[in-house]
């Protein structure tokens, strides 16, 4: 669950390439968009983006877009953490939301504590509570401050409704390092998914609203699947699995709008 944090420290290696219809070689398949031009001024203190699943998953395995975090001071940072959607086939209806992290990335036992959720999870799983999302619905997805930690929170953009999942107990005074990710725990070949992700926003302790202008696009190694892609739309940023990869690691893209 924690798999992309976990690959921001080193590039997996020693597994061959896997072909468009193989697992991928570690059993997870991720991409990330990380954000450029956010930096500078004062203090970062939230960070929201919209995500919208165009095209869901068929199949009952797990599939995980989320807006992922650090939490700096002037100590440096301690450790990140992320708030997202899942297709995940222990919740009701495969639907549920996500707000967990670690205070230390280099160490997988350093689980961020946090409050109890106000949302039911059918696995009692603190992290991932059962969560109601639906195909071609927007969501925002919000991380800020609270008086015990950082706030997350999901508002269903159709109907105005915002959800606390739960706070985190989680170091730092400001936040940084931003990035959106899909994280495929599925067959390279098996079908289609679409997820758009958009309105990149962070807010500053004075109350300044910044944009990315552009997002670096990396293609992790090491056994991922080869037929993931980036695409630009008129809405946002694609996010698709089993497709032909027509972006490249290390490219640098536009957010639209901006």
């Amino acid at each position: 669950m924690f798999e992309s944090i976990r690959r921001w420290l080193s590039q997996l290696g020693g597994s061959p390439s896997p072909t468009p219809q193989s697992e991928p070689g570690h059993g997870v398949s991720s991409f990330h968009l990380w954000w450029q031009g956010v930096d500078g001024g004062a203090p970062l203190v939230e960070v929201a983006a919209t995500l919208e699943v165009l095209h869901q998953p068929a199949i009952d395995r797990l599939y995980f877009w989320a807006l992922q975090t650090s939490f700096i001071s002037d100590r440096g940072t301690h450790g990140a953490a992320h708030i997202g959607l899942q297709w995940n086939p222990r919740h009701p209806g495969s639907k549920a939301v996500n707000w967990g992290g670690y205070a230390d990335v280099a160490d997988v036992r350093s689980i961020l504590e946090g409050s109890p959720s106000p949302l039911p999870s059918t696995p009692a799983d603190p992290n991932t509570r059962d969560y109601p999302w639906q195909e071609g619905v927007a969501y925002r997805l919000r991380v800020y401050r609270s008086p015990v930690g950082w706030r997350g929170s999901v508002t269903d953009l159709s109907t105005g409704v915002e959800s606390v999942i739960r706070d985190l107990y989680a170091p730092g005074d400001r936040l940084g390092s931003f990035v959106v990710w899909s994280e495929i725990f599925a067959a390279c070949g098996h079908p289609q998914t679409v997820v758009q992700w958009s309105d990149f926003s962070a807010v500053s302790s004075d109350g300044d609203v910044r944009h990315p202008a552009s997002v670096r696009l990396t293609f992790p190694t090491g056994g991922d699947c080869p037929n993931t892609d980036v695409v630009m739309s008129q809405g946002g940023l694609l996010q698709i699995t089993n497709t032909v990869r027509t972006a490249r690691d290390a490219a640098v893209l536009p957010v639209p709008g901006r």
